[in-house]
């Protein structure tokens, strides 16, 4: 089922979820068990990360090797083996990075092949250490034309001009919103802009990214709305766990942590009071998120497995 029919059809706020694929080398199980913990509460779905491969360089005598590393799996088959395990719609990230135009649609066939009908589109980020995002041969620098290249497929136009009677793919398209703006952004407007412009080219939804204030989460939909935005923003949650999460939060989504939850986490004595510090934060911020009407709300579970059946179990 498409994430768009599950919107238009609910009566109340979805309960999502994302997972991180596990590292090359393990096994699905951690992917089944975070699965499992949560599908007592019905989620409507669940998304699952993409990661570019890694470049490496390894110095030998006389030379040096660049090697390219996929430290962990594509989505397809996770995101597949997640659908028919639980019998539940999966959201696969397609990112830009790393993929050229012909990969995203062979990647986007496949996904058809097996029955997926929704996709996160992002543009993905640099590889580890940089801050420039660089496309790759034939790829792109922004997600608008991968939104684009995915609508044409639901239109039936491929980029294999060979394909003789193509059928149409019906892809949902979801894509990532930035209530504290993109950290390449001039500016917010600049990036409703830009945010409106995927909705024109066929995004059908948003998923914010993760904040801890909702007053800027209700501006950022209040100024949507101004910029001719309709479609659902769904607001993205994640529980801090961690004191170091004071600072690598804001460097990594470059977000703000308000004073209040800063402090609280600063003067915790230990991981346990600052988990439960983190938790009790994420209630409150659901609990106002629902009462303002949002659409659902998308937990980000990346090390916060147990945080987040805590925070659900109380919400909703």
């Amino acid at each position: 089922m498409k994430v768009c029919d599950i919107l238009n059809s609910s009566k109340k706020p979805l309960f999502t979820f994302e997972l991180l694929p596990p590292l090359k080398g393990h096994t699905l199980e951690s992917i089944f068990k975070s699965t499992e913990k949560l599908m007592k509460y019905s989620p409507s779905y669940i998304n699952i990360t993409n990661h570019q491969n890694e470049v490496i360089y390894e110095e030998t005598e006389s030379k040096i090797i660049r090697k390219t590393v996929r430290k962990r799996p594509g989505t397809i088959g996770i995101a597949a083996a997640l659908q028919y395990k639980f019998n539940i719609p999966t959201v696969p990230h397609l990112i830009c990075a790393g993929m050229s135009d012909l990969e995203i649609e062979n990647t986007l066939v496949e996904l058809n092949f097996l029955g997926i009908d929704n996709v996160f589109a992002l543009r993905g980020d640099p590889p580890h250490g940089e801050r420039k995002f660089i496309p790759c041969e034939n790829g792109y620098s922004h997600s608008l034309k991968m939104i684009k290249q995915i609508e044409n497929l639901n239109k039936g136009v491929y980029l294999d001009k060979s394909i003789k009677d193509p059928v149409s793919s019906d892809f949902c398209i979801g894509v990532a919103g930035y209530p504290e703006k993109h950290f390449e952004a001039a500016n917010l407007d600049i990036d409703i802009e830009y945010l409106k412009m995927k909705q024109a080219a066929g995004a059908a939804y948003i998923v914010t990214q993760l904040f801890f204030d909702n007053k800027k989460y209700f501006s950022f939909v209040e100024k949507c709305r101004k910029n001719g935005i309709t479609i659902p923003i769904i607001p993205g949650i994640k529980p801090i766990a961690r004191k170091v999460h004071l600072t690598t939060i804001p460097t990594t989504f470059s977000v703000d942590i308000p004073m209040q939850l800063y402090e609280l986490v600063n003067k915790a004595k230990d991981i346990k009071e600052i988990r439960e510090i983190g938790i009790w934060w994420s209630i409150e911020q659901v609990k106002e998120l629902i009462a303002y009407g949002v659409p659902g709300i998308h937990f980000y579970t990346i090390g916060s497995i147990n945080s987040v059946d805590k925070i659900v179990e109380a919400t909703f």
